[in-house]
């Protein structure tokens, strides 16, 4: 027999976390929350535990993408979280929001109530902001506290005047009233903790009696009756069940998981369907299109001064150091954000709005048997990339097994404009690197290297090193147009019952990391389920 619920949701990532939290706020909602991963891992709480997180098969669903001719016939690793939290739970920590243009777009495509001014009050309601900043901006009562730390490393003060010198200007708050320049990471930590939408949205609310956390769970297929989505089949180790929603199915499944599930179960090209065997249930076209993500080369940058770089102080007895002060004050190497530093830049004079992103890493890494480590040599990674990217690929299902991972292709600097902005990013980059402030760490640039100077040789040389920031987007997209999967309410067009939340309603990419807005698209779904919910009541 099917267990009953008033909601039941896909997928406990950055947004379905917190649609659970929400909707299950009132006592009289029973609540379904589904998980293909497992509840917790050893590395989850620990910032620096990304490293022992992106190749780990027990908490990452580890896809790669198809080899295409503008990454020289490469997979790129394509890791995704899977485990309460999401991606939310294993990411590099980084907390941006985006800039107002993002969302003033996705309105001036039709999706009403997607402004910027419709978002913002979304995105203060998540965060409990520990930094100084303005009150129209930032919120302090949310339940995801986050840290804003100071320039103090001797590094750190040196991109920051080496930027200035360059006409890129410090920015202390990139969240706040402009995007625009150079600052150091804002960052999901707290007291030296990681804080996923698992930690701040799922461990406080646990003992509600109306909301069944299902982990170990993987959907399997939709069920519908008629044209109306009235549960989900999913399997829990080797056991097939079923759950059914008196109201509505919400699948939170992220930009590869969502248009899997869907075309799973009958929903998107019925030529496709129709090759894997697979029932027409609903024709829908752009199920699976519109995929967007940051592609970004690292550039390398040997540094001969000594004491400046983590591969100076994180390795040997400097490691044990780092261990201990994290231990003591929850910071230091282990305790923080991934890339430090970053800058939100323009590509030229004019524009209102950066569309250019550059990040930080002060050291130098190299594969290790459990992830990335420091390496001997010292040097910073400088990666560059393009913030609102046109090329668009596609993520679609080659089998009707559920467990069968999707082909993603992502057609990367398929636009031409992408490829220009791109070694733009990377002329940017070098432009800092060799201002007068950097001259004390004594660097010299290792890649792209100094013999790639043309636009041509540097975008070969970003074709055989390019790699995805793990931001993808866009598979289910919001709109009205034929290709739109769901609406503005996020309702799926043709079917009732059912919504999709999370990173693939994106209509385009937002300007920067996409954590944090799939936590804001959280939150708004989960107030128009529950308006929607008291209108159908009154």
């Amino acid at each position: 027999m099917a267990r009953q619920y008033d909601y039941i949701i896909i997928g406990a990532g950055s947004a379905g976390a917190v649609l659970a939290n929400r909707l299950s706020a009132d006592p009289r909602n029973k609540i379904l929350l589904l998980e293909a991963g497992p509840a917790s891992y050893r590395w989850t709480r620990i910032p620096v535990g990304y490293a022992r997180m992106i190749n780990n098969p027990a908490v990452n669903w580890l896809y790669t993408s198809e080899p295409e001719a503008t990454t020289n016939g490469r997979r790129l690793p394509v890791p995704r979280g899977r485990i309460l939290g999401g991606s939310s739970a294993i990411n590099g920590l980084a907390f941006v929001r985006g800039q107002a243009q993002d969302f003033d777009t996705w309105a001036q495509m039709g999706n009403r109530g997607w402004s910027y001014a419709d978002v913002l009050p979304f995105f203060k309601r998540i965060e409990a902001y520990q930094g100084e900043g303005d009150a129209t901006y930032r919120g302090k009562d949310g339940p995801l506290r986050v840290t804003n730390p100071e320039p103090r490393e001797a590094i750190f003060q040196a991109l920051i005047k080496a930027a200035g010198e360059v006409g890129i200007r410090h920015n202390p708050d990139y969240n706040g009233a402009r995007q625009d320049g150079i600052a150091m990471s804002q960052a999901s930590i707290s007291g030296g903790r990681r804080m996923s939408t698992a930690a701040c949205y799922l461990d406080p609310i646990r003992g509600r009696a109306n909301l069944h956390i299902e982990t170990g769970a993987l959907a399997e297929r939709l069920i519908f009756q008629g044209r109306r989505c009235i549960g989900v089949r999913y399997r829990k180790g080797d056991q097939a069940q079923e759950a059914r929603a008196a109201r509505e199915v919400i699948i939170s499944g992220g930009a590869i998981n969502s248009p899997q599930l869907l075309e799973l179960s009958g929903i998107g090209q019925p030529e496709r369907l129709q090759a894997l065997g697979i029932e027409t249930l609903h024709a829908l076209p752009g199920v699976g299109e519109n995929l967007r993500d940051h592609y970004a080369p690292r550039t390398r940058w040997a540094v001969g001064a000594k004491g400046y770089t983590l591969n100076d102080r994180g390795r040997g007895l400097g490691l044990v150091e780092q261990a201990l002060r994290y231990a003591l004050t929850g910071k230091g190497m282990l305790g923080a954000v991934a890339a430090p530093m970053r800058a939100f830049v323009c590509s030229r004079e004019g524009l209102e709005a950066p569309d250019l992103l550059l990040g930080w890493v002060p050291a130098f890494t190299e594969p290790g048997r459990n992830g990335p480590r420091i390496a001997a040599q010292s040097g910073m990674t400088c990666y560059a990339h393009v913030m609102r990217p046109e090329s668009k690929g596609h993520i679609h299902i080659t089998s009707a097994d559920p467990t069968a991972p999707p082909a993603i292709h992502f057609n990367f600097l398929s636009a031409p404009v992408d490829a220009a902005l791109t070694v733009r990013a990377i002329q940017i980059a070098r432009s800092i690197m060799y201002a007068p402030a950097m001259a004390p760490l004594r660097l010299s640039e290792i890649a792209p290297g100094p013999a790639r100077q043309s636009d041509a040789e540097i975008i070969e040389w970003v074709k055989q090193v390019g790699e995805t920031t793990y931001h993808p987007v866009g598979t289910c997209k919001m709109g009205s147009d034929p290709m739109a999967v769901v609406d503005a309410g996020l309702r799926v067009h043709g079917i009732g019952g059912l919504r999709v939340a999370d990173a693939s309603i994106m209509p385009t990419l937002t300007s920067g990391n996409t954590n944090v807005p799939c936590i804001m698209i959280g939150e708004k779904a989960a107030d128009m389920v529950l308006g929607d919910a008291k209108a159908m009541a009154a």
